[in-house]
């Protein structure tokens, strides 16, 4: 049966959070999202674990149901995490295990950080954090530009449609989310959007707020703050990137080399999360379950 989450806001900085809550007995099990994306992404996984975790998720800051915070300095990591942590303190809920996707991986760090001991275990799937001006990169390619790269991608990113189905369809026909599994494309379109008067649908996260994120994930308060703590991580991590993702993997063998914990390469891209349901759940028995 493909149960439904259950919605939840939280107020927190002057700011509607919001979550999803797919319930279940066991242990909570935190999902955290990639910049432009929503905690609803994770649907297809949430249902086929739910019997043996509670999956929680939670749209960050600009995504989903959550506001926009009304400066730049809002978007930073540790505000972000901050608002998960509300999230979760308002559920009861006293740890978490967590997995964390590109975005939502460098926000899972900090919050590692602010509140130590609270993820007991931690993957981090191409999580961004990173000493953005020490690494090795490749020109003009992914956040390692200042962000300006993958903010100009952003901003010419087309924001209305005239429904779901035609958004799926050509999102399906071209990089990088052709690769998603169906499930997750549409999971992504339901609750990433939403309805507007005319009709028509809207994208939930403003191109110019996914911007704005990737120019902020290149300052102070972002890439590097979670490459910082990674030294003095509390929770036990595992390090996974994508083969054939668009940032190279010397970048997250260093985050595993600075974590000391084990890193595994998949064969996928940057969202390989997604890209196979069967295998992102064999990924959460197998690291998050023990």
């Amino acid at each position: 049966m493909d149960r439904q989450p259950q919605p939840i806001v939280v107020e927190r900085d002057g700011l509607h959070v919001a979550a999803l809550d797919w319930g279940g007995e066991g242990p909570a099990l935190l999902f955290l999202h990639p910049n432009g994306f929503c905690a609803g992404l994770f649907h297809p996984v949430a249902t086929r674990v739910r019997d043996r975790f509670r999956p929680i998720g939670v749209d960050l800051r600009a995504h989903g149901g959550t506001d926009e915070p009304p400066t730049i300095d809002g978007y930073a990591f540790a505000p972000m995490a901050a608002d998960v942590l509300a999230v979760l303190d308002a559920l009861e809920v006293e740890s978490v295990v967590a997995l964390g996707e590109s975005l939502g991986g460098g926000v899972a760090v900090v919050m590692d950080r602010l509140r130590p001991g609270f993820v007991r275990r931690l993957l981090l799937c191409e999580a961004i954090a990173f000493a953005l001006d020490e690494v090795a990169r490749p020109a003009g390619e992914g956040p390692g530009d200042g962000g300006n790269f993958m903010a100009a991608i952003a901003r010419k990113r087309r924001a209305v449609w005239p429904d779901r189905d035609v958004m799926i369809r050509s999102y399906g026909s071209r990089p990088p989310l052709d690769e998603l599994a169906p499930e997750a494309l549409e999971a992504y379109v339901r609750w990433g959007t939403v309805e507007r008067p005319d009709g028509q649908v809207e994208l939930a996260c403003r191109p110019e707020a996914e911007a704005t994120i990737f120019e902020s994930t290149a300052g102070p308060g972002g890439a590097r703050d979670a490459w910082n703590h990674l030294a003095s991580l509390h929770a036990e991590a595992t390090v996974v990137a994508g083969t054939r993702s668009n940032l190279p993997l010397e970048w997250f063998a260093a985050q595993s080399e600075r974590a000391g914990c084990p890193f595994v390469k998949i064969d996928g891209g940057h969202f390989f999360v997604q890209e196979d349901t069967d295998r992102a759940v064999d990924l959460v028995d197998r690291h998050l379950a023990r």
